[in-house]
């Protein structure tokens, strides 16, 4: 498999919105950018008949390598990154969908002995976090001295491990339901941070362990999530942003995150045997 070439095989793993939404812009529009759908998977094999072409959909994910495959999108579940994650990374370069399976930290240091192994790109694309690139170029450089995240969103758009927001009532208003390391954030809400997983990953000097996050359920965001980001650098350096992602009652991922994975998926065309944000 050659990523240089004129085009690149995509398998794409899940098939919810997001993976749904990657499927139909590879049908209709990878061609003319130098895409081609190699395979879709999904946990209910049903929910693909009639939507995806027979051929190319897989019904055991364990034979991927058998679609030869440049690049495997994961858009499914963390669970999916720790089962395949290594096989993927043997074969093909591997857009992680799910970065907060990363807070694990021998999963993340073996998948990034697997990338540099194979020579295969391990990707974390940037999804809602803005700024990502210049957070990533100030901990290269030595200047990060902290990175804080806040995410609030409507209580329906959350899905957490158990029943931290089992109690919400719609008018409630403003609840803080978690706010300390990412690393410890990640299991809590595993479908929901990982906006936060990518800046840890981006801010790989203080990692998941010390990039601090916040999540809020908030029942006045009813049409928005709202993302926040503060980075503070050297000699009193800071920069605060507040991201408004449109998104309807229920929705884990906003809308203005479909278009930039995307764009993240354009990128993956192999950086070599390491991690990438894209």
């Amino acid at each position: 498999m050659d990523t240089n070439s004129s085009t690149l095989k995509v398998g794409v793993v899940g098939y919810g919105h997001l993976g749904q939404f990657l499927v139909d812009k590879l049908l209709k529009a990878g061609a003319g950018l130098g895409l081609v759908l190699g395979f879709v998977w999904n946990r209910n094999p049903n929910k693909l008949k009639g939507s995806v072409p027979a051929e190319l959909i897989l019904d055991d994910l364990s034979s991927f390598a058998s679609r030869r495959c440049d690049v495997i999108v994961e858009v499914c579940h963390p669970q999916i990154v720790r089962d395949f994650g290594l096989p993927f990374l043997s074969k093909a370069h591997f857009m992680v969908g799910s970065p907060s399976a990363l807070s694990d930290p021998d999963l993340n240091q073996k998948l990034r002995q697997a990338s540099l192994q194979h020579g295969r790109t391990l990707y974390i694309p940037s999804g809602a976090l803005w700024g990502g690139q210049d957070i990533q170029r100030m901990n290269d450089s030595g200047t990060l001295k902290a990175l804080f995240i806040r995410m609030s969103k409507h209580p329906s758009c959350f899905r957490l491990t158990g029943d931290v927001l089992s109690d919400w009532t719609e008018g409630e208003g403003r609840r803080v339901l978690f706010r300390g390391s990412v690393a410890d954030l990640c299991p809590l809400a595993p479908n929901n941070v990982n906006t936060m997983a990518a800046a840890a990953v981006a801010a790989g000097k203080l990692g998941f362990t010390g990039v601090q996050g916040e999540i809020v359920s908030d029942t006045v965001l009813k049409d928005f999530h709202v993302v926040e980001v503060e980075v503070t650098g050297l000699d009193g350096f800071s920069v605060h942003t507040v991201r408004r992602n449109p998104a309807k009652l229920g929705a884990v991922t906003g809308s203005a995150t479909y278009n930039s994975f995307w764009s993240s998926l354009l990128i993956c065309r192999g950086h070599g045997g390491r991690v990438y944000l894209c």
